[in-house]
């Protein structure tokens, strides 16, 4: 089995709804300790709009994800581990709460 060193979380945003995931990433740093990233206001890398992402490692899993799902008020949610395989770890081993997205998986070659 690959080992996992942390996952990623990435909330979606557009316009009309950046300020409510700010808020929702936000509250996940506080309440957990996760590591917030920018407020990236349009694609970067992989990610097909604009996006924050949470990163927390496998043992924060059970309080993390369940809390975003919950929390996430129509928010598009990306969850994947790292392993160290880009492409992998953004296919195969990823997870979507709401809408799935295309992401750009050329930025990840």
């Amino acid at each position: 089995m690959t080992a996992i060193s942390e996952f990623h979380a990435h909330v979606y945003f557009d316009a009309a709804t950046a300020e409510r995931a700010r808020e929702l990433c936000e509250e996940a740093r506080d309440r957990f300790g996760v590591a917030m990233g920018r407020m990236h206001e349009g694609p970067v890398g992989p990610h097909p709009t604009g996006s924050c992402q949470l990163a927390f490692p496998p043992a924060m899993f059970g309080e993390v994800v369940p809390w975003l799902a919950l929390n996430r008020g129509g928010l598009t949610v990306f969850v994947h581990p790292d392993t160290g395989d880009d492409i992998a770890d953004h296919t195969e081993h990823a997870m979507w709460m709401g809408a799935m997205m295309a992401l750009n998986l050329d930025a990840l070659r």
